[in-house]
């Protein structure tokens, strides 16, 4: 049996939600797992002990808890003993990382696709995967993160790609011989921030990413909220600005036309009369240039009423913020607190938003979460 056939846990029911607990929050005391999973110390400390046997996880440095008596030692996994790859398919290349269970990465490497076709896809893919792939660390999963609606493993429609029902998880599995999990880009995200990121200790919050378009993941009651629509990208429709341009569905001041990088760049450029990037939009504005700035303060201003809408209808108790869209709200973080203070009670308590990079490594390890939690859940 080789590694990637082989069960995370083969044990008694129950021990599997001990192993995935121990992998989502260790090092972590028998008493604390018995609390998160409700269930009394003894079945703890049964269920855990094979576990221990087989090396799935392991005792760390004992850890006193306040109470009299010997300390405790924690239980934690060992991260090395599997690994996944994850990739971030864009419309002209495929970025990926090969990680470890908790999708630290040890590895990184691209690859150019020859077109959008499927065939060439599939063998950019392959490619990046012989890549990343190291002997001395056998890869047990392979995770897919796509921009575009994604059902069982099948893109059923991801429009930057031209494709419509590509059944990509199986084209895979049949050339790499290994699980291949594909999911929507922004739901892979979610998971890696929900499982080992900032959302890991929350049962509610939402990640909102700015970029290329507008994306937006729920956690609610420790689940992610997602139905067939999820990779439509919804929330870019959202209003945000009531005088603001139109987005090429026709939809006036949504999150589309106000807040994405095109969005910038295409009012920053009208302002000049030029063409202007992103980047040189985003530097302008930073650099004090009224018409540049007026523009990201105004989208930011934006971003911010978008926010609030999320904390009032879905009342997270954290919305991390992530995409290409943080730099702007880094220079123009006045304009976040109006805008969220313009769509807010005051009496409301105050909306705590994290921001993080969401750069192609992040994507990539979404990618790998989600690869990660297939396996470890395979055999719940």
């Amino acid at each position: 049996m080789t590694l990637q056939d082989e069960p995370w846990v083969d044990a008694e029911p129950g021990a599997n939600a001990v192993a995935v607990e121990v992998l989502r929050h260790g090092p972590i005391s028998r008493s604390e797992i018995a609390r998160r999973l409700r269930l009394s110390p003894g079945s703890i400390t049964r269920l855990s002990a094979p576990l221990v046997e087989r090396g799935l996880i392991v005792e760390t440095s004992a850890l006193s808890e306040g109470r009299a008596g010997r300390p405790s030692k924690p239980l934690d996994v060992v991260p090395e003993s599997r690994h996944f790859v994850g990739i971030k398919l864009t419309g002209d290349h495929a970025e990926g990382i090969l990680t470890d269970l908790r999708t630290a990465p040890h590895a990184t490497h691209a690859t150019a696709l020859r077109s959008t076709g499927v065939t060439d896809a599939v063998d950019a893919i392959v490619e990046l995967v012989d890549d990343l792939s190291d002997p001395d660390r056998p890869t047990v999963g392979v995770g897919i993160a796509v921009g575009g609606r994604v059902q069982d493993g099948v893109v059923t429609s991801a429009p930057f790609l031209g494709w419509s029902d590509v059944p990509l998880a199986r084209l895979l599995e049949e050339r790499l011989k290994i699980d291949v999990t594909v999911e929507n880009d922004l739901l892979a995200l979610t998971a890696e921030e929900h499982w080992f990121g900032a959302g890991r200790d929350l049962d509610r919050f939402a990640v909102v990413t700015v970029g290329a378009g507008v994306g937006y993941g729920l956690v609610a009651h420790g689940e992610i909220v997602a139905n067939a629509d999820s990779g439509l990208g919804l929330v870019g429709h959202w209003p945000v600005e009531p005088f603001g341009p139109m987005c090429p569905e026709g939809h006036r001041g949504c999150a589309r036309a106000v807040l994405t990088t095109a969005a910038i760049e295409g009012n920053v450029s009208a302002a000049f009369g030029a063409a202007v990037t992103y980047a040189d939009a985003i530097q302008m504005a930073e650099d004090g240039q009224p018409a540049a700035r007026r523009v990201v303060d105004e989208a930011v201003r934006g971003l911010g009423r978008l926010l609030a809408a999320i904390g009032n209808l879905t009342v997270p108790q954290r919305i991390v913020l992530g995409g290409e869209g943080v730099r702007m709200v880094e220079i123009a973080r006045e304009a976040l607190r109006e805008g969220i203070a313009e769509a807010r009670d005051p009496r409301a308590s105050e909306l705590e938003v994290v921001m993080i990079a969401a750069d192609n490594e992040d994507w990539c390890r979404g990618a790998a979460a989600v690869a990660i939690q297939r396996y470890v859940n395979r055999q719940a």
